[in-house]
């Protein structure tokens, strides 16, 4: 059985789409970017205020579900400049940390909603 998971501390989904979706003990979460909840404007100029607002949104999003940044097994990030991976990655160092590292793709993209920097997705357990 699907649940859906809602949470106000994170930004409203503005489509047809879900914040995220528990199945059995794995939790899902949709692409986030650095949107600030509250008002829906783009949080940060940089790769680094941006990656740190998307995590903000994911951390959220997560404990919702009642899982948290430790329990995350994936993330998909989409980035719109490679030459941005290691501006990104200290902030994403931030937020994981080592022995509980989850698997991670890391993909240029040509474009991400709002002509943002950063997208980052992720599967967890509950």
């Amino acid at each position: 059985m699907r649940t859906i998971v809602s949470t106000k501390a994170a930004p409203a989904a503005i489509g047809p789409y879900s914040q995220g979706n528990i199945f059995g003990n794995l939790f899902f979460t949709s692409g986030q970017v650095p949107l600030d909840p509250e008002t829906g404007a783009i949080v940060g100029t940089t790769i680094e205020e941006q990656t740190e607002q998307v995590l903000k949104n994911v951390k959220a999003i997560l404990e919702e579900a009642g899982s948290s940044l430790e329990k995350v097994l994936k993330t998909t990030v989409f980035i719109k400049d490679m030459n941005d991976f290691a501006a990104m990655n200290s902030i994403y160092a931030k937020y994981f940390t080592e022995g509980s590292y989850p698997s991670r793709s890391a993909v240029e993209v040509a474009r991400l909603p709002k002509d943002v920097l950063v997208e980052i997705e992720t599967i967890a357990y509950l």
